[in-house]
């Protein structure tokens, strides 16, 4: 960034939040990524899957809210499964 930019506050481009934990689940990439607000945690993930050569994406966000990060990630982890479970591929159409 130059000194011009920074010194006139020029904002760097948002990121994609870092995932707390990923895995795999029945062909899916399930990334667990809580959501901090305040003092507490959402349920959040990105649920991924290659599908026809294209990589699919859907973000899990819910009500849910935890003390803790490795609460709300664990329960990301569950929800996304759950998901997963009920929808399959049917989640990305």
């Amino acid at each position: 960034m130059s000194f011009l930019k920074k010194l006139f506050g020029g904002a760097a481009a948002p990121s994609e939040p870092k995932p707390a934990a990923v895995e795999d689940y029945k062909g899916f990439t399930v990334k667990a990524a809580p959501m901090r607000e305040g003092a507490q945690f959402r349920l959040a993930a990105l649920i991924e899957k290659a599908v026809g050569g294209e990589l699919k994406s859907h973000h899990l966000i819910r009500a849910d809210l935890f003390q803790s990060e490795d609460e709300a990630t664990q329960a990301s982890l569950r929800k996304a499964h759950q998901v997963i479970d009920e929808q399959g591929e049917r989640l990305f159409g």
